[in-house]
């Protein structure tokens, strides 16, 4: 067959190489690859050790052989922790503060970022100076500390919320998100059928901002639900104390006092075996909203961020 196609004249396809379609790899990827590698083990294997000494024993743990898996399996430190209870009221008033302030922080973002993205109006750079402003200069922490006595914010839930739901770097994010996916002709378009900026936030912005509001409200999130600064400047009531802030208790003091659980409920686990416990027992429950928000959070920090 080939015979006749050369003697009529026919062109032959060329073969097709196998690697045309396979990108060259270079050393270079190879050193990416692994300092990623790297930087990832960095995060991870501390994140594996500590899980693995809070369902060790005492003893294996005591002995310094646990490493990246557990010894003895056994539950007896997140037991104490549920039987005394005091971390499991910690751990629910930590979340209703969290959503209080990821809620508050996320319509006073919306309500920045929307009129400061429409280029119609009127002085837009001058408050969006003034709003950035604030983020390299502050009063300090002694006016801080006087200002929320006056206010009478101090020992109180709301001097976790109020105070910090409010992020200019967020509303920078939020509003470049909405200048650069939000066309002006569609806000015109919206105005020429008698819609309000309060009908064209709801039915418009909003549902077109998924990506950006999943994106902070993960920052407000996970900015509040890791603080403890606030709380150990502000907060002398215990039942007012963040999770966190037990948490750093727990980690820095050393001997009997690192432990604030009772004694009936911490007798079964040596302290170190509860700080395991307690960092897992508080990092957990964050770590379980990502997955849920992760498409969002990746399309939002990217055209957040690129094209604003």
């Amino acid at each position: 067959m080939s015979t006749v196609v050369k003697q009529i004249g026919i062109p032959q396809e060329p073969k097709q190489n196998i690697w045309k379609g396979v990108k060259r790899v270079r050393v270079s990827d190879f050193v990416i690859a692994f300092i990623i590698l790297l930087l990832s083990l960095t995060c991870i294997l501390p994140f594996i050790h500590v899980a693995a000494k809070s369902v060790s024993s005492n003893n294996a743990v005591l002995s310094k052989s646990v490493y990246l898996f557990p010894k003895d399996f056994n539950l007896d430190a997140y037991a104490a922790i549920f039987k005394d209870g005091q971390l499991t009221y910690s751990m629910g008033y930590t979340v209703l503060v969290t959503l209080l302030f990821t809620v508050i922080g996320m319509v006073i973002t919306t309500l920045a970022a929307y009129p400061l993205s429409i280029r119609s109006l009127k002085g837009r750079s001058f408050f969006a100076f003034i709003i950035m402003f604030t983020m390299y200069f502050s009063a300090g922490l002694i006016p801080e500390y006087l200002l929320y006595m006056s206010l009478g914010l101090h020992d109180t839930m709301w001097v976790l919320v109020l105070p910090l739901c409010f992020a200019p770097y967020n509303m920078l994010i939020m509003r470049s998100f909405l200048s650069s996916t939000i066309p002006e002709s569609l806000y015109e378009a919206a105005f020429l059928d008698g819609a309000s900026h309060f009908q064209i936030l709801c039915r418009i912005v909003l549902p077109l901002s998924k990506p950006i509001i999943a994106t902070l409200s993960l920052f407000y999130a996970v900015g509040r639900w890791n603080a403890y600064a606030d709380a150990q400047y502000y907060i002398t009531t215990k039942a007012l104390q963040p999770l966190q802030y037990l948490l750093s208790n727990m980690v820095l003091n050393s001997g009997s006092d690192a432990i604030s659980l009772s004694e009936g409920a911490a007798q079964q686990s040596t302290p170190e075996v509860l700080q395991a416990a307690t960092i897992m027992f508080a990092t957990l429950p964050i770590i379980m909203v990502y997955p849920f928000v992760q498409k969002y959070f990746v399309q939002g920090t990217m055209i957040g961020a690129v094209k604003g």
